[in-house]
């Protein structure tokens, strides 16, 4: 998808416009503090009543503007999943769609008596209100303004002793956070390199750009974007904190949680992607705490957390993509099918959210995600497949448009991740990755005529032979999945795994630089190649190197090392300058320009991923650890021994 301007978004990314900014001017009130308040009186009492009056008609069940059969989800205040256990340890949502006719009567009728004796009451208040004098009735408003008062000095006592301290919660089982040396000279030469990679971009981005959430390598300052909501929050230094800890960097990774400790800050009047605070910040936030066990790093990350809680303040109770850190007020990308939500955006929350309950006891986080996941549980799907954009007001799909690169890409990873992470008991999770994942394998994975396996995009009915470097991690994901596959497909998912590998290999071995291209196609006699000057970029990616790093932690095959390694030579060749390391404009052409940026995810992800393919299986083993999709390592929750609040203890 081309947009005007276009974002290079994080962990599983999407293009975004530069959202426009909006103002309204402020009116001075001209009446006087009593006369409003009766005005007011009447005028709610004249609301009640219409109120009422609406829910009094007959048959008014006919006029719902919901179609999705969701009784329990569609209603203002959004009440919590019902959660049961079902085998071993599976959370399982109860929906709500097989209740008969006859509750449905007494619910309805229960509700019309509650809002008949909530007009009856307010209508008395109002009768009690007028009957009083003018002298009276300034005595209560100044009673009123003398509780508030007293509520905001509260709220500011309790602001100042600052937040309250989170209960003791068991620290999951941490292991190979220092290990991981390999006994190979060779190879143990080319992790040293990455090291050093890391090292040059740290001290560019601590020399040029400290505290900025990136940095411009060539202009040598400070770098941001909209998804920001262009404050300084230190995004690089969040995002990288953990990749410092496992290459043993400990000096840099002091410096960063000094600058946290004092100076990241959440009150600002920033608009800010949910995505992607969470997958960078709150992912990076845990991840840093899981390692080092600093407890500034999960304050931090459940401060931030609180914040993002009214993007989910919506009809149907899917997020909005934007949430204003200081109002609370949220929105959606104008460039997002008529104002929908999108699929990888609010599908990419679990693996955070599940962690911040455990540490909190708070189950309002592992019941927001449950949610959305009872939600999708219930709509239908054309063709199986899940559409790219969801309304959050009307709970219905927007355009039908499927695809494993951006836009929808990490929604089915963190599927296959939840089960992962709860120990492989959440086998919801894993029903519904293996569900979606037949319908891909169905209607969007095809061979080249030369043989290359690729996975095409699905727009309304039509296959679009094209795929995104994005795209590029599902040969990752199908060999981190393969493992458990029905029917015994682990050996088939492998290979596909390892299909979509050759596939990407060839789209960065076909170009001048050796660097994959933002998109590539099949057809017209071209095959993993960019065609489009739009598509002919490379950003610091690291898709294509994290599906190395699967299929080598699967099968030790020296090939993926060797593909590695020609990765971070082309990146280190065409890509380092002396500021840092910058994108590049055009991977066809031997004297590229630069983008001049560097990114946060190529600290967090790309250097990370090629650090651990040169380290051995015992640094962050995948039995203890799974990665988000910024390649935080969060450990796995052997939930089997742990209950959740707000879910039930699991069944042996």
């Amino acid at each position: 998808m081309t947009t005007p301007a276009l974002l290079p978004l994080s962990g599983r990314r999407i293009p975004a416009l530069s959202p426009g900014a909006s103002s309204f001017p402020h009116h001075r009130a001209t009446l006087r503090l009593s006369e409003k308040f009766i005005l007011l009186l009447i005028l709610s009492a004249f609301i009640t009543l219409c109120f009422g009056a609406f829910f009094f008609l007959p048959d008014n069940s006919k006029h719902k503007r919901f179609d999705l059969g969701l009784e329990d989800v569609l209603i203002p205040h959004i009440d919590a999943p019902k959660l049961g256990k079902h085998a071993a340890g599976q959370v399982v949502i109860h929906g709500q769609g097989g209740h008969d006719e006859h509750r449905h009567r007494e619910e309805e009728e229960s509700l019309r008596d509650k809002i008949r004796a909530d007009h009856e009451r307010a209508l008395q208040e109002a009768k009690e209100k007028l009957r009083k004098s003018r002298a009276e009735l300034q005595a209560e408003i100044q009673t009123e303004k003398v509780r508030v008062v007293e509520e905001l000095k509260k709220k500011k006592e309790a602001a100042a002793a600052g937040p309250r301290p989170l209960p003791p919660v068991p620290m999951p089982k941490v292991v190979g956070v220092n290990d991981g040396e390999p006994p190979e000279p060779a190879v143990k030469e080319k992790r040293d390199k990455i090291r050093e990679m890391m090292k040059h971009a740290w001290d560019s981005y601590r020399q040029y750009g400290w505290g900025h959430n990136e940095l411009k390598p060539l202009a040598k300052k400070g770098h941001t974007t909209n998804i920001f909501g262009n404050s300084q929050m230190g995004a690089t230094i969040v995002d990288a904190l953990d990749s410092l800890y496992i290459m043993g960097l400990h000096e840099e990774f002091k410096d960063g949680q000094e600058w946290i400790e004092q100076n990241l800050d959440f009150t600002g009047n920033a608009e800010v992607s949910v995505f992607e605070v969470n997958i960078r910040f709150i992912g990076g936030l845990l991840a840093a705490y899981y390692l080092s066990g600093q407890e500034v790093f999960k304050l931090k990350a459940v401060q931030l957390a609180e914040k993002l809680l009214p993007a989910f303040n919506t009809p149907t109770g899917i997020p909005w993509a934007m949430v204003n850190l200081k109002s609370g007020v949220g929105r959606n990308w104008g460039w997002a099918s008529a104002g929908s939500s999108i699929l990888a955006e609010f599908g990419t929350l679990h693996m955070e959210f599940v962690h911040l309950t455990y540490l909190t006891g708070n189950p309002v986080y592992y019941q927001k995600v449950m949610h959305i996941r009872k939600l999708l549980a219930k709509m239908d799907r054309p063709n199986g497949l899940y559409p790219n954009y969801l309304n959050p007001r009307t709970g219905r799909w927007g355009q039908h448009h499927t695809s494993v690169g951006g836009l929808g890409d990490s929604f089915y990873e963190y599927l296959l991740k939840a089960w992962l992470m709860s120990d492989k008991t959440d086998t919801e999770a894993r029903k519904t990755y293996d569900d979606a994942i037949e319908a891909i394998e169905r209607h969007l994975i095809r061979k080249s005529n030369s043989g290359l396996t690729f996975i095409g995009e699905w727009k309304n009915g039509h296959l679009e032979r094209k795929m995104g470097h994005l795209t590029c991690f599902a040969g990752g994901m199908f060999a981190l999945g393969a493992d458990g596959s029905p029917d015994d497909k682990a050996g088939h998912y492998l290979q596909l795994g390892a299909e979509i590998a050759h596939t990407c290999h060839e789209s960065y071995d076909r170009t001048v630089l050796k660097l994959g291209p933002e998109a590539f196609k099949f057809d017209s006699g071209l095959e993993a190649v960019a065609v489009r000057q739009n598509e002919k970029y490379y950003i610091l990616r690291p898709e294509v190197i994290e599906t190395y790093w699967y299929m080598w932690r699967f099968t030790h095959d020296p090939k993926y090392r060797q593909w590695g390694w020609e990765a971070a030579q082309a990146i280190d060749k065409y890509c380092r300058v002396s500021g840092g390391f910058s994108g590049v404009k055009d991977v066809y052409s031997s004297n590229p320009t630069y983008d001049d940026v560097q990114q946060s995810f190529f600290l967090a992800e790309t250097l990370k991923y090629l650090y651990l393919l040169f380290s051995n299986d015992d640094l962050l083993p995948l039995d203890s650890w799974v990665f988000n999709t910024e390649a935080h390592p969060l450990p796995v929750l052997h939930l089997g021994n742990i209950t959740l609040p707000g879910s039930q203890p699991a069944q042996r």
